[in-house]
């Protein structure tokens, strides 16, 4: 085997084992958020909605503030705090995504990936519009949860995970 050869499949196994392979999964899922609010913006005026189950409906809403729409009655700085703090924590989860074994810390990777794509896709949002387009709308009778959509969905989910992980890792070191 020649020397390039020997670098190019020790670089291919290095692709496999960081965490690097697990961006792709955080491109797909910023395309579908993106696409997902493309078509909402496309076919949904402002605060237009449809049932889709007696507990879900599609809203089209504008959300100026953080998850849950925190803040979203500030004066406007908001923005570009959650803006920037969205970009640090994006290249932190890189970094820290490069780092991992991905085969040994598969949940870990997963968690990072998910929370990194809903950050990226509400960035997206927030420089573009000004705003995040929020349009899952859960409720049950008359309790109705704040409007959400898959980047949320991402980090919440990712969240729970990067939980769960710190507490079988602890688990493993008693």
């Amino acid at each position: 085997m020649s020397g390039s050869s020997l670098r190019e499949a020790l670089a291919a196994v290095r692709w496999r084992e960081s965490g690097w392979r697990w961006l792709w999964l955080s491109a797909l899922l910023i395309i579908a958020d993106q696409t997902s609010k493309a078509w909402i913006e496309t076919y949904y005026e402002l605060g237009e909605f449809t049932p889709v189950f007696f507990w879900l409906d599609i809203t089209r809403l504008h959300n100026p503030g953080a998850a849950f729409s925190f803040l979203a009655d500030a004066g406007g700085w908001q923005r570009y705090f959650f803006s920037i703090l969205a970009v640090v924590v994006s290249v932190a989860l890189i970094v820290w995504l490069r780092t991992l074994h991905a085969s040994r810390e598969r949940v870990l990777a997963l968690a990072l990936a998910l929370v990194l794509s809903g950050a990226i896709g509400n960035v997206i949002d927030r420089f573009e519009h000004g705003f995040v387009i929020d349009f899952i709308h859960v409720h049950w009778q008359q309790a109705y949860f704040p409007a959400f959509n898959i980047a949320d969905a991402a980090i919440t989910v990712g969240a729970i995970l990067l939980i769960y992980d710190a507490f079988a890792d602890w688990r493993r070191s008693r």
